[in-house]
């Protein structure tokens, strides 16, 4: 009777070992892409910390949603490049969700945060207008909207462009006289200028009708990330946080606009 005891708390000690590792074995961390200096959505503070709007409201929703990720902040083409080869399982980036990356195999969230692009010049700088960059050199950086923009002025205002692969490098081309102008999302540009006292300044009238941000996917098997992502955006959009995200960056006032844009497009 007592061997058969024993042989009986054995059993339910490996089992409940088996069930208790399965269970660890199971439980999914996903990988998260980000790009390295878009600011304010994403940027390294005084302390080399990467901060950002999007790695607050990533912050937000995976702890609304209860799901665990771990964050690799790549840079714009590495985190695609890091997706598409399945090396992470969704980027967010400051991505804006247009047809034609959706045609190309990404697929998005609801938009989180709607976003112009426009154009920047030298402080001193008497270009008013995509009219005055005829024969002249633009900067955008690879891959991102503010470069569709550019290129969809190009042939009719007669200017070139110039490809950089961050935008501190591209603002810097702009301050120091390699390219006359750039185009960029706007609220990255006015933070950019706001807070890293760049001779540079935002042409006005400029800006596009513009976009909303999107997190992304590139595989079907990520799907998940995408649901989890949207249902917490709605909770936090709902339960004040997200404008509290983006107070904290842009004011209060830009915050309360992102909130109106969002629930508009419900």
């Amino acid at each position: 009777m007592k061997m058969r005891l024993t042989a009986m708390v054995l059993t339910g000690v490996l089992a409940a070992g088996m069930f208790s590792t399965t269970a660890f074995a199971e439980e999914k961390v996903w990988k998260i892409a980000t790009d390295t200096v878009f600011k304010p959505f994403e940027y390294y503070d005084e302390t080399g910390e990467q901060v950002g709007i999007d790695l607050d409201i990533l912050a937000a929703i995976a702890e609304d949603q209860g799901f665990t990720y771990e964050k690799n902040d790549l840079g714009w083409d590495s985190a695609i490049a890091a997706c598409q080869a399945k090396q992470a399982d969704g980027m967010i980036a400051g991505a804006s969700i247009t047809d034609e990356r959706k045609e190309s195999g990404w697929t998005f969230s609801d938009g989180y945060y709607y976003a112009t692009q426009c154009m920047a010049v030298k402080g001193d700088s008497e270009i008013a207008g995509f009219e005055d960059l005829d024969g002249l050199n633009v900067g955008v950086k690879n891959g991102t909207m503010g470069a569709s923009y550019a290129d969809s002025l190009k042939d009719e205002y007669g200017f070139s462009i110039t490809t950089f692969e961050d935008s501190p490098t591209m603002y810097q081309a702009v301050a120091g006289g390699q390219v006359v102008a750039c185009f960029e999302d706007t609220p990255i540009m006015a933070s950019s200028i706001q807070d890293g006292g760049l001779d540079i300044k935002i042409v006005e009238g400029s800006e596009n009708e513009g976009s909303p941000y999107g997190f992304a996917i590139f595989n079907e098997d990520s799907q998940e990330l995408i649901d989890l992502f949207n249902a917490g955006l709605k909770n936090i959009v709902e339960n004040g946080k997200y404008e509290e995200i983006v107070a904290k960056y842009l004011g209060e006032e830009t915050a309360k606009s992102a909130v109106e844009s969002l629930k508009g497009a419900e």
